[in-house]
């Protein structure tokens, strides 16, 4: 069975009509496809039948020949003569070894169509009078054949690429990328302003998550009170000032304020035990947490004075120990009834004068000390009856730094006549972790702030520390002290032996065995209590 001419010539002759240009392309690519591999072949004269001109680009550019169509070039630069290898990218040659070929930028970029990805000829049906282009079926146009096809660049073998140029568009697009890279390398070099809301990503304040137990918002709600029972009373005390219909009442309240001497009287009739046993004190002790230590006993049958050191701030530990019963004072100390006392100015503070009976505190004043202590027991004269002085005072608060214990006592002897007037037993008391509770303007570094802190202290009666702590919701500003452990230790007593008129060579050997006992305490329980001090104990003034 032979087949048809494929020769324009021969099928005119045979009064055939032309073949496609599809089918032209193929049959002449199998013929000579199987001369290169030896086999048989149908028609012998195929090529040159098929195309009597030059196939080769060079060639036809030699003889002044327009460039081949799409598929007659392609297929004509793949398989180029049967005594060469079959040459394609990556393809197999004729002894059936691949041949990969290095890729370039140069390469890459001209050697791929449209989508990145190398184009060969696709060899369709002879029945088919169409080819696709990536994808899209479309009609050879004789227009455009002549800009689909163009050989420029060389591997380093000298082997050409055949290459698909891009559309118009596809420059353009190439163009305008490039542009686009040049615009963001510009935009690179630019200084920014600052971000928005980065200084809460690296602030230094810590807040509260919003897990926190209920027992530990308990704690802080019970010490934010007590921290501001003066100027929240104060402040309520002002609220009703503003309602007429109370002035009936309030002005008398306010003259009775002025003028009554409960704080000194030394009866303790307003003192109620069970506010001072409450449970909310549990919480406000537990909240640093704080504990109470007894070295020795002490008998009920002796009076006291117990010397609370340092003052700290605000005195939490005062307070939890010896204002309430939170730490088991009267547990550790059976039978002996204790008064914390206090500046006599607070029991002229509407409100909060009544808050401080009730919680059993007094004045501090050397009236309302000696009526304490003479007054009651079960002789009547004082006995089992102690009294808690915070005996550096405001002064010694402007000296509270963490990590140090600066003790203003080298000139403070008023309490130790007082014991001697009274008969009462001296008893040393060191509170580990007190100063810790708050941080505070440094006086010493600053002296001039210093001289103006005495100097309130002096015309006012207290002073104006400078510090902070932590807040409610963080752990870093803020009135509220620290959650750090405090440690109060109660000492040895000393004894004294009462006199009306307190010699003073006396008073200075009580005095320096009060100092005795109270290095005592630090030199023995600070490994244990302080082990992040950062001096010694000094005893200063």
């Amino acid at each position: 069975m032979s087949p048809e001419p494929s020769h324009p010539e021969e099928r005119e002759a045979h009064h055939l009509p032309p073949k496609s240009y599809a089918e032209a392309a193929e049959n002449g690519a199998n013929d000579e496809f199987m001369k290169v591999n030896g086999g048989p072949v149908l028609n012998t004269d195929s090529t040159d039948s098929l195309n009597s001109e030059p196939s080769h680009p060079d060639e036809r550019e030699a003889h002044d020949l327009p460039p081949k169509s799409y598929a007659e070039a392609a297929e004509n630069g793949i398989y180029i003569a049967k005594d060469e290898k079959i040459k394609t990218a990556g393809g197999p040659t004729v002894n059936g070894t691949y041949k990969q070929r290095p890729a370039t930028l140069e390469q890459k970029y001209s050697g791929s169509g449209q989508d990145d990805f190398p184009r060969s000829p696709v060899r369709k049906s002879p029945r088919r009078s169409s080819l696709r282009h990536n994808g899209i079926a479309t009609k050879p146009n004789p227009k455009n054949e002549n800009n689909l096809i163009f050989e420029k660049y060389k591997d380093s073998d000298g082997d050409q690429l055949t290459s698909i140029k891009p559309l118009d568009e596809y420059e353009n697009e190439v163009r305008q990328g490039q542009l686009e890279r040049r615009d963001a390398g510009e935009r690179e070099i630019l200084v920014s302003g600052r971000k928005a809301g980065a200084g809460w990503e690296r602030s230094g304040i810590r807040w509260a998550p919003l897990n926190v137990p209920l027992k530990r918002r308990l704690q802080t709600l019970v010490v934010l009170m007590h921290t501001l029972s003066i100027a929240s009373l104060l402040t309520l005390f002002f609220f009703l000032s503003a309602i007429p219909l109370l002035w009936p009442i309030l002005f008398p309240y306010l003259i009775y304020v002025l003028l009554s001497n409960a704080g000194t009287s030394g009866q303790l009739s307003h003192r109620w035990e069970r506010a001072r046993r409450s449970p909310i004190w549990s919480l406000f002790a537990s909240y640093f947490p704080a504990r109470l230590h007894r070295s020795h006993e002490l008998p009920s049958t002796r009076k006291y004075i117990f010397g609370y050191h340092p003052h700290g701030i605000i005195s939490h530990g005062a307070f939890a120990a010896f204002g309430t019963e939170a730490l088991g004072f009267s547990q550790l100390f059976p039978g002996i009834i204790n008064t914390l006392l206090t500046l006599d100015s607070n029991f002229r503070i509407p409100l909060y004068r009544d808050y401080a009976l009730r919680m059993g505190l007094a004045s501090v004043s050397r009236e309302s000390c000696e009526n304490i202590l003479s007054q009651g027991g079960p002789n009547g004269e004082g006995m089992g009856r102690a009294i808690t002085i915070v005996v550096g005072g405001a002064r010694e608060s402007l000296d509270a730094q963490p990590g140090t214990l600066r003790l203003v006592l080298a000139k403070r002897k008023g309490f130790i006549k007082l014991a001697i007037r009274t008969g009462a037993d001296l008893v040393p008391v060191l509170a580990f972790g007190e100063n810790e509770l708050y941080e505070q303007f440094n006086g010493q570094e600053h002296p001039w702030v210093h001289r103006a802190q005495l100097l309130i202290k002096k015309v006012m009666g207290f002073t104006v520390p400078l510090f902070h702590a932590r807040g409610v919701f963080n752990y870093d500003v803020g009135m509220m002290p620290y959650r750090r452990p405090m440690n109060i230790v109660v000492g040895k007593p000393i004894k004294v032996i009462q006199q009306e008129e307190p010699d003073s060579r006396y008073v200075d050997e009580i005095h320096a065995e009060y100092m005795k006992e109270l290095r005592w305490i630090w030199d023995e329980w600070k490994d244990t209590f302080a082990k992040h001090r950062t001096s010694e104990m000094e005893i200063v003034e």
